[in-house]
């Protein structure tokens, strides 16, 4: 479960402006905040149930916009070699500080 809330907190981030403002808030309270579903059928005067489905087809939306963009798992990719790239830096000492400084632009782009 804290698998799929990392992931769909990540496709949130990168992809939230491509949202409905409903779609924004019903997410980020239930995700960002950790409203329950009552809590934020409450707050939108509609059912619990109108709140669960809205969220699951927003999730649907986001996997599917991951699908075609890319940019979650782009974005890990990076990640992945930024950390490989560090780690045989700090294992080669010749131009060192040159190379680390370059790493450094790169974590700076995330």
């Amino acid at each position: 479960m804290l698998e799929k809330t990392t992931r769909i907190n990540y496709l949130f981030d990168f992809y939230q402006q491509l949202l409905t403002a409903k779609q924004s808030n019903y997410m980020e309270m239930y995700y960002l905040e950790d409203y329950s579903l009552g809590e934020i059928a409450e707050s939108f005067n509609v059912s619990r149930q109108a709140v669960y489905d809205n969220i699951r087809r927003t999730e649907t939306m986001l996997e599917e916009y991951e699908e075609k963009l890319l940019l979650y798992e782009k974005f890990q990719q990076r990640k992945f070699h930024i950390r490989q790239l560090r780690a045989k830096l700090e294992e080669d000492v010749t131009n060192k500080d040159e190379l680390l400084a370059i790493v450094e632009q790169l974590e700076k782009l995330e």
